[in-house]
């Protein structure tokens, strides 16, 4: 079917929106957003029954709703002020008010995706039959992951217990969509599904979902024991599995310990079988999702080539999709920690970029707790710490069982000498993601928190489980040097310095103080220095 209004024409067989014959580049849901509009321009059509037709029924944001027509507006040279084509019905929704012709009647039955997306004829329609039919069916979109939670089984003799099980299956869901990259999908599709046994790939080809979580609650006394597992749904094979026991005290406060705990622990189990899967297959034409994550995962290799990398990969995947707002914040933190390790100058116009950068991302997410816990590391790098801390706080505020804002939070509180606060915010961010891939910074900055405080003890500690970790960079060894030096074991602390500069030889005092850039107290800087000095490390 095509329509054409004006000079623009809509091809929903090709699944392309050209403006005098030539082809607008524009993102596959956004495109799909538009035929939908298109198709149902005879009435008005409700932002619920955008999510259901567009985003399959999962749980969004209206801001998400919004930065899509935003987009299929200037898509259309439209905006919200003319609204020639897509009218906004103010409190209910949106209508197509453009002059239409089709070529093929006025009234087309199905709202189609790109080439290989079923059409839906109602809200009904069964989506593919097969895994494989699921993955053919979203590969037209560069989609987030998608995941289900099935309700967690009651294994406890007493059928009473049946609430416990269903509020933190319900609580899961939601503290798991507080995870923007990911897509989960509504309570009311996987509670279909209670009371019984399934596998989990014909629920990934029902649900078109790339994950299943599920699990179970048993209770014996005072005690309970929640289960839980997630699995890939396309081959069958469980990628994660723990189990949690607990005391049976104030039945609310255990219910949301677990549920905080278990989404933290899901997220970089998912974002980890994300990046391997792209990986492993390298796709030839990579879109601006996958481009997005194969940047990830070269920024979690830790080097300065794969940083380099990373930056590449997410600056194109920004030009693939200017709404992918993950591009945005993702660059500036790889921008930033390429100045704190390796060889990306520190310069003021690149701090602006990076800040310009997070911006982006927040105008397109206000919502997004890691946007603004991205935006805090590039205010740190400003040393605007007062920020950085607001901006943590409203990424804990908009999703509690995000690590890595609570670590940034403690790294914020750690230049504003306030260290007791800080640790408390390491010690959180270790027990949310024990096993997050920044998990060895979590440890370095808790060291570099107990230098400038001078428990030095407690520094050399942390150090050593950060050491522990496979991928900890090169400052852990610096702080281990200080750490052993200030506390006058100085065979040692030079032993540590060789150490440190076998495994990066241009590591002298005045590279430490160029890197140490971020830190406003002079104070902090001396001591770091002076430790480092007693270690023997050149002064370059």
């Amino acid at each position: 079917m095509q329509y054409r209004f004006d000079a623009f024409s809509l091809d929903t067989d090709r699944f392309e929106l050209a403006r005098d014959g030539v082809p607008i580049r524009i993102e596959p849901q956004v495109l799909e957003l538009l035929v939908l509009l298109v198709e149902s321009r005879d009435r008005m059509v409700s932002k619920d029954e955008i999510i259901e037709k567009v985003w399959r029924g999962r749980i969004v944001s209206e801001a998400a709703v919004s930065s899509r027509i935003k987009a299929a507006r200037q898509a259309l040279d439209d905006d919200g002020q003319v609204q020639r084509y897509i009218r906004t019905i103010h409190r209910k929704g949106f209508r197509f008010v453009g002059d239409v012709s089709s070529s093929a009647g006025d009234d087309p039955p199905a709202v189609r995706g790109p080439p290989g997306e079923p059409s839906f004829e109602d809200e009904g329609a069964m989506p593919p039959a097969t895994p494989a039919a699921a993955t053919a069916a979203r590969s037209g979109h560069a989609a987030r992951p998608a995941v289900a939670v099935l309700p967690f089984g009651n294994l406890s003799a007493d059928p009473d217990q049946e609430y416990f099980s269903d509020g933190v299956t319900a609580d899961l869901i939601a503290r798991l969509s507080k995870h923007r990259w990911i897509d989960v999908m509504a309570r009311n599709c996987s509670f279909g599904y209670k009371g019984r046994a399934v596998d989990v790939r014909e629920v990934g080809a029902a649900l078109r979902v790339d994950y299943v979580v599920e699990g179970s609650v048993r209770r014996a006394g005072n005690r309970i024991r929640v289960g839980v597992q997630l699995a890939d749904t396309h081959t069958g094979h469980n990628k994660w599995a723990e189990h949690y026991d607990r005391e049976l005290a104030d039945i609310f406060a255990l219910q949301d310990e677990i549920t905080e705990t278990i989404a933290a622990r899901l997220e970089p189990e998912i974002g980890f079988a994300e990046r391997n899967k792209l990986v492993q297959s390298r796709p030839p034409d990579l879109r601006a999702w996958d481009c997005f994550h194969l940047g990830i995962h070269h920024f979690y290799k830790f080097t300065g080539p794969d940083n380099v990398e990373a930056q590449r990969l997410l600056r194109r995947s920004q030009a693939l999709d200017p709404l992918l707002g993950e591009a945005f914040a993702w660059w500036a933190y790889a921008l930033i920690l390429g100045m704190i390790y390796w060889d990306t100058p520190p310069t003021a116009e690149l701090l602006d970029e990076a800040l310009a950068a997070c911006d982006r991302a927040l105008e397109i997410d206000r919502y997004n707790a890691t946007f603004h816990a991205l935006r805090a590391r590039v205010l740190l790098a400003r040393c605007e710490y007062d920020q950085a801390i607001v901006e943590n706080q409203a990424a804990i505020d908009l999703n509690p069982s995000f690590a890595a804002a609570h670590c940034g939070l403690g790294d914020s509180l750690t230049y504003e000498k306030r260290y007791e606060e800080a640790m408390h915010c390491f010690d959180r961010a270790i027990a949310l993601s024990p096993n997050d891939p920044q998990l060895w910074a979590f440890y370095s900055y808790g060291a570099l928190a107990m230098i400038f405080k001078g428990d030095y003890d407690t520094a050399l500690q942390w150090t050593d489980k950060a050491a522990n970790i496979p991928n900890c960079q090169y400052w852990t060894r610096a702080h281990r040097a200080v750490a052993l030096a200030h506390l006058d074991r100085l065979d040692e602390a030079r032993d540590a310095g060789e150490r440190l500069l076998r495994e990066m030889p241009r590591f002298t005092c005045r590279f430490a103080r160029e890197k140490l850039f971020y830190l406003r107290e002079q104070e902090q800087v001396e001591r770091y220095l002076a430790g480092l000095r007693l270690a023997r490390i050149p002064e370059g």
